[in-house]
């Protein structure tokens, strides 16, 4: 019986090649889309699961009050992860990280590179699952100034020498380290990610150099990420009770509190509201992604269901044979659910030659090294198991329905009556095109709200402005830095800055002034910069003046912007005092003069409003960045080989390192992009498979009315007036996927743009192009078939009449 019914299928499937091709390839697009983004998912959920202990490890948060809300933020006070170890039951290990990538040059013989890593305490050994190829953990930060690389830093710094533990490299022209160990390279999905480590006691002897010998003691100093390992059977609830409150045991009037944020949610669930988690983070991208993928599984399971039943009648005889021999409806539901899933498993089969081959494009989009491995143990299986809900759905109605047949009526030559089953293609290929209309109004809305965001007024000139790393004694080299940049011809200016002008800077809510209201901490963005800084990234002076040429005698000054100018009242802010924290022991205050306003610009999230901010120009030299501003009409690749010159002479220990800003600026979009690009490429995706099936429907409509195209020929009908007939249900049921669809589209894309504060606004022209696109793609689909049954010899159609 078996073998019987493989016949029959293989059979068929090669008397309608044109159907059989159709269904395949349009269920393998649909599994391959599918088994992309499952593989992208599998990454995202199974972030951080090469560490054993995963379930067990927490970073320390901290809830912090500006504004009247709580602010989350990940740097602790530096004596934390010492006291909590110490003093709270249940945490069995604690460890610091230094809060930023720190990029240092190495120097081995006569190589000189950049290379990216942390400072840590050496407990973080014993809490990552962090694998040592040469040396150990134990003794791995024994001396002060060690270091552990990994295996790809190791071969940058040593090329091809197999065993490097007791070499030593020199960092940043300053100190020599000797390396300790070798690690294997981090997992991708590692939310930790460096090639070197260091003792964070490095960290803490350059604080105190910078800043005194207070700070690593001080619980108002925050810095570090503060992780923490707890006892198997410690109760998280319990220990984030003793917590909240713990700070205030060090410090009475610190008012933050600490909570204990699990490793397994540091991917997905990272998003927080007012000191509480949303449930929200990178998990949307997931569920959104993950939907998508379901969708076009689901419309390619459609395309099936729709050409199977329209290829129904020439199947009809064949289940009436059947029937009189005794086959039972059973066992043609069993016959044809089982061509549907071997159908289905030829799709999945070529699905995975797909994936193969797109992989390399999808891991470039996402930003991934995904794999396919066929070899692990879940991959194969959850191929088994799409490949058996895509026969079951896809199959499921085209069996009852073929199964349903009256055997007297088909064996007759009876036209049979086809009952709901014209209604049901027509309700899919409705449900088809609406899915896609969706996905390209989508595509529309987001990429227009990138648009919007980029070409948002920015307060300041970020085209021809580059941004060089600096380091050591920076301030002390800039005159003469400047002066030879400005003598090449090509920079129009240059300053010092201390922190990424499109990015955050450090938040204070210790600045005072004339009416501040008492008690209220109110969070003010500081930046310490050069004289020449206002100029030089191009913000303008809206009230006041700018900086002097001399730095001494701009100490005291200090320039705020527009939302700043707000807090402090109605009147002019110009000659008025600000009190400022910044750079003295605790409750000493420093008062600055206000000289000049400018006006908002746009810093950190480009959707938000612009905060209140403060340039300070006191302490310049604690600046690392210069900023250039190239000449307008200066050649690109000719001016950075000139600066290039300029800081080979000027600062010979350290190779330049350079960004523009607008690359910055464009790479703040990245999520947003990502979004854009996804919903574009799966919109086409799902238009293709889309139009597949529609590309049959209408082979089928026209060889179903083949003999009256014939008659309508002869009686002088024309090729425009028969195509235009066969193209006209297809037609109607475009437009109405396009009447279903806005309203859908507009639902989905208003609460998505809810989440921006700077957004646009949608209009009714989007719906409009996204109705033209769909019902012109159905149109090109249609016609091809229409045209040439309309052009066929009505002569070969009637002949048999």
């Amino acid at each position: 019986m078996l073998k019987n019914y493989f016949k029959t299928t293989i059979r068929n499937l090669w008397r309608n090649k044109t159907y059989s091709f159709l269904n395949i390839f349009g269920l393998a697009i649909g599994i391959a889309c599918a088994g992309l983004i499952f593989l992208w998912a599998e990454d995202e959920m199974t972030f951080d699961n090469v560490n054993a202990k995963k379930d067990r490890l927490y970073k320390v948060n901290v809830n912090m009050g500006f504004d009247g809300n709580l602010s989350t933020m990940s740097s602790t006070p530096r004596p934390l992860a010492v006291a909590l170890k110490k003093e709270i039951p249940g945490i069995v290990n604690a460890a610091r990280v230094i809060d930023e990538d720190q990029r240092m040059l190495f120097s081995f013989a006569d190589k000189s590179l950049y290379s990216t890593g942390r400072y840590v305490d050496a407990a973080l050994f014993d809490m990552l699952t962090l694998s040592f190829i040469q040396g150990n953990s134990k003794t791995a930060f024994d001396q002060l100034y060690s270091l552990v690389i990994t295996e790809s830093a190791a071969k940058k710094f040593f090329g091809n020498e197999k065993n490097v533990v007791g070499k030593t490299l020199r960092v940043d022209n300053q100190q020599d380290f000797v390396v300790t160990g070798v690690l294997k390279n981090p997992s991708e999905n590692s939310s930790l990610q460096f090639e070197w480590l260091a003792p964070y006691q490095v960290a803490i002897n350059q604080i105190k150099a910078r800043f005194g010998g207070h700070d690593e003691i001080d619980w108002g100093s925050y810095g570090p990420f503060t992780y923490v390992e707890l006892d198997a059977k410690a109760d998280p609830a319990m220990i984030n009770k003793q917590l909240q409150h713990f700070i205030q045991t060090k410090k009475t009037d610190e008012k933050s509190e600490i909570f204990l944020f699990p490793m397994r949610d540091w991917r997905l669930y990272s998003e927080f509201a007012n000191g509480k988690q949303t449930g929200g983070g990178r998990i949307k991208q997931v569920h959104m992604l993950s939907a998508i993928a379901w969708i076009i599984l689901f419309i390619a399971c459609i395309n099936f269901m729709n050409l199977a039943t329209a290829n129904s009648q020439k199947r009809a005889k064949e289940v009436g044979v059947r029937k009189v021999l005794g086959v039972g409806r059973k066992g043609l539901i069993t016959q044809f659910l089982g061509e549907a899933f071997f159908m289905s498993a030829i799709a999945t089969i070529l699905a995975v030659f797909i994936i193969a081959i797109a992989l390399p494009a999808f891991n470039m989009l996402m930003k991934k090294q995904l794999a396919l491995h066929l070899s692990d143990p879940v991959h194969i299986p959850a191929l088994l198991l799409i490949t058996v809900i895509c026969g079951l759905v896809a199959g499921s109605y085209p069996s009852l329905y073929l199964s349903s047949f009256n055997p007297a009526l088909v064996l007759k030559g009876l036209k049979i009556k086809t009952g709901s089953a014209p209604f049901v293609r027509k309700g899919l290929v409705v449900l088809q095109f609406t899915v896609s209309v969706v996905f390209i109004i989508s595509t529309i809305i987001v990429y227009m709200q990138i648009q919007f965001v980029k070409k948002r007024k920015l307060g300041f000139n970020k085209d021809n402005l580059v941004e060089i790393d600096m380091q050591h004694d920076v301030y002390a080299k800039f005159p003469l830095i400047k002066q030879d940049l400005i003598s090449t011809g090509l920079v129009e200016n240059a300053a010092l800055a201390d922190h990424v002008t499109i990015y955050g800077g450090n938040m204070d809510d210790g600045f005072k002034w004339p009416g501040k209201p008492a008690g209220k901490g109110i969070s003010i963005t500081h930046r310490t910069v050069s004289t020449e800084f206002i100029s030089t990234s191009g913000m303008k002076i809206i009230e006041g003046r700018d900086f002097g040429t001399s730095p001494e005698a701009e100490r005291t000054n200090v320039i705020i912007n527009k939302s700043f100018a707000k807090l402090m009242g109605n009147e002019s802010p110009v000659g008025k005092i600000i009190e400022s924290p910044r750079g003295n022991p605790e409750g000493v205050f420093t008062p600055m003069t206000v000289i000049g306003v400018i006006d908002d610009y746009v810093y950190g999230n480009m959707y938000e409003k612009a905060g209140p901010v403060i340039f300070l120009s006191r302490k310049p030299e604690d600046a690392n960045l210069v900023y250039v501003r190239l000449k307008t009409q200066s050649n690109t690749e000719n001016t950075i080989a000139k600066i290039e010159a300029v800081m080979k002479k000027d600062n010979p220990a350290y190779p330049l390192e350079y960004r523009f800003v607008d690359d910055q600026f464009n790479a703040l979009f990245q999520n947003e992009t990502l979004i854009s690009k996804v919903s574009g490429i799966f919109a086409t995706l799902a238009i293709i498979i889309s139009c597949l099936g529609l590309f049959g429907l209408a082979a089928y409509t026209a060889e179903r009315r083949i003999k009256e195209i014939g008659i309508r020929k002869v009686l002088g009908a024309s090729v425009t007036g028969l195509a235009s007939l066969l193209s006209k249900d297809f037609l109607q049921l475009v437009i109405i996927s396009c009447l279903i669809a806005f309203p859908v589209a507009w639902w989905i894309m208003h609460d998505w743009l809810l989440s921006y504060e700077y957004r646009i606004t949608i209009s009714w022209w989007i719906f409009l192009i996204a109705g033209i696109i769909a019902v012109l793609i159905a149109m090109m689909t249609v016609s091809f078939q229409a045209i040439k049954a309309a052009m066929m010899n009505p002569v070969k159609s009637l002949r048999s009449e």
